[in-house]
């Protein structure tokens, strides 16, 4: 028979941001060492709580099934003397397993012959495993911090309260430190403060519900919208969308109730990113806009209990908020004493990297080098990118970065703006930090897409030139997420630069500051990006064997890497290509060995090989102006046609021929044609993709 397992923690207030990720552990660990204890169910629902992490397991077997185990021992010569008889080892084996020496068998292995029994398992009782099991479930689930309290020995997020622990509708006693199990919750800590009974997943929400507790995180979560949405309308307005805010708002109450608040109009002279991480950051307040999104003085708070007199209630949030903003408004006037270009030396007092120097010195080199991008890839905003550049840091100087290190960048962008720099230059001083994350927004603007760019290859090349670089489980500078940044920026941007080239001069910039000989660090850090491009477009479901075909060749310029693996994956399909892949592969073997690539055509006596040398010379005459233009889908297609003069080649001509001579123009042949196909990508590669 099949029941339902109904499992609770119940604590005191658990950090927001460890609610969902403990839950899902707490599925994950329940549900593997179910399986790994043979005892099958059909599904599991989770639930939680501020104060309460819940798991609901559907159909559990009552009883793990009788089966037969094989267990090894010791090795058979270990077992059994010179005489075959059975040795110490062989007669204690026997015996912590309950058969005679005789029941013993020997197993081949891949280690050698082992002795071994085989022994009946009587599947024992869920209620009894599961009285093991949840005491190390519970003490398997990790927090980033963790506590112990009182005199017991159970480290976790916070103080356990109670448990709840009911399977089949009968109670599962067991008991961690002082706290024993039973088939009863608490409901909501000020408005139902009594202890109710559950005996299914249905019935403890609907008890809690009851209970003022909406237990189910989905519910819980459309309440808060409903809630804050209701609020916000009694204001005249709607909520700014913050699904973050919203998210950690549904893990910080177990029923919302949300209050409409408001401040003083003169707050809104405030930049409007300082006025928003004002009310969410400390306070987790909502910001209310009007019809055009404008900020309006209100602000939507979620209090996790109802108040009878909601004026008093929004009157004590008031408080609260008025003190925060006057805090940022003599931050803001504070700032304003001085533009973002009076701070630029100032950097000198900021550490970048104790090695690689100061801010300004990374800020002078990022002007540089985000100078060379513009003059490449887009002169018409030359001055606009240096000028960025200049100034990309200097909002670290102010109080205002300083209270609200979340701001840097923004606040960098309306300080320009306020100091008279043009909107492009304040639009790259806050999209150079983008992306913030992985698959975070990417800036919009040529400007802060260099000034990001120059950034980062400074960055990377820095650390690199010093040894810094990531280790399988560390990447303090953030290394990866640079390089992940900087890639999607070129891609995004559509710009096509030479990696190698910016590197060489962003080492070059750091003079003597660097312990890796430049030549090392230089192939460190393509390296390095090279396999961050990789990666990301393997996990974007390319094929590794279509990535490695080109970047194997070549990887220098992403945009155009990007181009040629797209070509292969488009023309890979065709039968052609598959078939010339595997005689390209024929060719890199043959030619391993030669570099030369002239080819004299008297030397060409065999059809077969002057038929091929023709095809060559059309085909690369055709391909030609193709690879210069980057249509390498169009380039591939003509050299499709080299499939059946290789084919014929291959069937009709020894390559390595008595004649020395005649061997090296058919080997020196195939070279050329080998670098004609190089040109996109190494063929031989993508054998192991599926037509």
């Amino acid at each position: 028979m099949h029941h339902e397992l109904l499992f609770e923690i119940g604590t005191e207030e658990i950090p927001a941001g460890y609610i969902m990720p403990a839950l899902s552990q707490l599925e994950k660990n329940l549900g593997d060492r179910l399986t790994a204890l043979a005892l099958p169910y059909s599904s599991l629902r989770t639930a939680a709580t501020p104060r309460r992490l819940a798991v609901s397991v559907s159909d559990l077997a009552e009883r793990q099934p009788d089966r037969e185990e094989e267990i090894l021992g010791p090795p058979k010569k270990a077992a059994f003397d010179q005489n075959g008889q059975p040795t110490q080892a062989a007669i204690g084996f026997a015996k912590k397993n309950g058969v005679e020496v005789e029941a013993l068998q020997i197993l081949a292995t891949p280690k050698g012959e082992y002795l071994m029994v085989r022994v009946e398992q009587v599947g024992r009782q869920t209620s009894v495993l599961l009285a093991e099991l949840l005491p190390e479930v519970i003490t398997s689930l990790n927090f980033p911090k963790s506590m112990r309290w009182g005199a017991g020995r159970t480290s976790f997020a916070r103080p356990i309260q109670w448990l709840l622990a009911v399977y089949g509708g009968k109670t599962v006693t067991f008991s961690l430190d002082t706290i024993t199990s039973s088939n009863t919750t608490q409901g909501h800590r000020f408005m139902a403060r009594t202890s109710v009974p559950a005996s299914s997943y249905s019935d403890y929400v609907e008890t809690l519900r009851t209970a003022q507790v909406m237990v189910d995180p989905q519910e819980r979560r459309a309440a808060v919208l409903a809630e804050i949405a209701k609020a916000a309308r009694q204001a005249g307005g709607t909520i700014l969308p913050d699904d973050e805010l919203v998210d950690t708002v549904c893990n910080l109450v177990e029923k919302p109730f949300a209050i409409c608040g408001a401040f003083e109009q003169r707050f809104l002279a405030l930049p409007r990113e300082v006025l928003i991480t004002s009310m969410r950051e400390h306070q987790k307040y909502f910001a209310v806009v009007d019809s055009v999104g404008k900020i309006m003085p209100n602000f939507i708070a979620v209090n996790n209990t109802n108040t009878k007199d909601a004026q008093l209630a929004a009157d004590g949030h008031q408080r609260v908020i008025r003190a925060r903003l006057e805090d940022a408004f003599f931050f803001f006037k504070e700032d304003q004493r001085r533009t973002l270009a009076d701070r630029v030396e100032d950097l000198t007092g900021v550490i970048f990297q104790h090695k690689l120097g100061t801010m300004l010195d990374k800020t002078r080199r990022v002007t540089t080098l985000a100078g060379l991008l513009a003059k490449k890839l887009a002169p018409e905003h030359l001055a606009s990118t240096e000028r960025a550049a200049l100034l990309a840091k200097t909002d670290l100087l102010t109080d205002m970065v300083g209270e609200f290190p979340t701001l840097q960048g923004a606040i960098g962008r309306d300080y320009a703006l306020l100091g008279g720099e043009t909107p492009e230059v304040a639009t790259a001083i806050r999209e150079h930090y983008l992306p913030v994350r992985a698959g975070g927004v990417l800036p919009t603007s040529i400007p802060g897409a260099l000034v990001g760019m120059a950034d980062r290859i400074d960055s990377i090349a820095g650390c690199f030139g010093i040894g810094q670089t990531p280790t399988g489980t560390a990447d303090p500078f953030g290394l990866r997420r640079l390089s992940l940044g900087l890639l999607h920026i070129i891609n995004a941007m559509g710009f096509s630069l030479s990696l190698a080239e910016f590197v060489d001069e962003a080492l070059a910039l750091y003079g003597e500051k660097l312990t890796v000989p430049k030549d090392e660090a230089r192939r460190n850090v393509l390296e390095f990006i090279k396999g961050r491009f990789s990666n990301d477009l393997t996990g974007q479901g390319i094929p590794a064997e279509a990535v490695e075909a080109v970047t194997s060749v070549s990887f220098d310029d992403p945009l155009d890497c990007k181009r040629r693996i797209s070509a292969l994956m488009a023309i890979s399909g065709q039968e052609s290509f598959t078939v010339l892949a595997g005689a390209f592969k024929r060719v890199i073997n043959i030619i391993k060995e030669n570099s030369e690539t002239a080819v004299q055509a008297e030397l060409l006596t065999e059809a077969a090989e002057q038929k091929l040398h023709a095809a060559y010379l059309a085909i690369r005459t055709e391909a030609t102006p193709l690879l210069a233009a980057s249509d390498y889908e169009g380039a591939l297609g003509v050299i499709l046609k080299m499939k059946e003069p290789v084919d014929t080649f291959f069937e009709e001509v020894m390559v390595m021929a008595e004649d020395a001579k005649v061997r090296a123009n058919r080997l020196n042949l195939l070279t050329v044609i080998a670098q004609l196909f190089l040109q996109i990508g190494d063929f031989s590669k993508m054998n192991a993709i599926n037509p």
